[in-house]
């Protein structure tokens, strides 16, 4: 009976929509996570009869078929690429980004990654890292007797050293961009890495046409929403529980043929 498999293809879809909530909303509080979205596709259909061909007297055309769906895969699961609300956090190494672009990063090995997460600190020798001491690139340093450390919408940093008037510039934060954001490759630790679904980097200057702009002392938080995910988080338990319906009634449908035959 295709009616089992169907409807164990269901539950094996509603199950990875559920881990794909789950992941939301165990991020709803990591800076720049963006909210992933489970999609689905129907599987093959097997034809019982085929539109379109003559009937046996060859004088008319079928009109329509009898195609039977066998199930539901997984297609994708979707990274939503949405801003999300910034948050003052008064801490001068903390930037945030609004509009489109991406922190570079340097990783394990000298590999480039990419992060919206901008709570950024300095390492022993003045760096600017991540909060796992991965180098943000291009390599800012800041010097250790620096009073004060600004960052310019445009990504400029400079610091006012003791006993200084002037402002010592010390670099600039360039960020990336990609052809397609959503086939960027995670790699925890909310660094992403390119891929040949993403596309080659663009990197460019914050500000630039098609860059965002970076808000000192801020961080963005996680576009997931809460209220959003339960409703989803009900759909999913529902859809789950409709297939497993299915399943008994075919199996009780199934005892029945059994017990009649014998």
């Amino acid at each position: 009976m295709r009616a089992l498999s169907i409807a164990a293809t269901g539950m094996n879809a509603q199950q990875t929509n559920l881990e794909v909530i789950a992941n939301n909303i165990a991020n709803v509080n990591t800076t720049g996570y963006k909210r992933a979205r489970a999609e689905f596709t129907d599987l093959l259909y097997q034809s019982e009869r085929v539109q379109g061909v003559p009937t046996r007297a060859n004088e008319n055309v079928v009109p329509e078929g009898a195609n039977i769906g066998l199930g539901v895969r997984t297609a994708a699961v979707r990274s939503v690429n949405l801003q999300g609300s910034l948050t003052s956090t008064g801490n001068r190494f903390d930037l945030a980004l609004t509009g489109n672009g991406w922190f570079q990063i340097e990783g394990a090995g000298g590999q480039t990654l990419y992060t919206r997460s901008g709570a950024f600190n300095t390492n022993a020798t003045g760096q600017l890292v991540t909060t796992d001491g991965f180098p943000v690139m291009p390599a800012i340093t800041v010097p250790s007797d620096a009073v004060e450390v600004i960052v310019n919408d445009s990504g400029q940093v400079f610091a006012r050293i003791a006993d200084q008037v002037d402002l010592q510039e010390l670099g600039q934060i360039a960020l990336a961009v990609f052809p397609n954001d959503a086939g960027l490759l995670p790699m925890g630790g909310s660094l992403f890495a390119e891929s040949p679904a993403s596309g080659a980097a663009t990197t460019g200057v914050p500000g630039d046409p098609g860059f965002a702009t970076i808000r000192q002392g801020y961080l963005e938080d996680s576009n997931v929403d809460p209220i959003k995910e339960i409703t989803e988080l009900i759909s999913a338990q529902r859809g789950y529980e409709m297939n497993s319906k299915v399943i008994q009634a075919a199996d009780e449908m199934a005892a029945v043929v059994s017990k009649n035959i014998r």
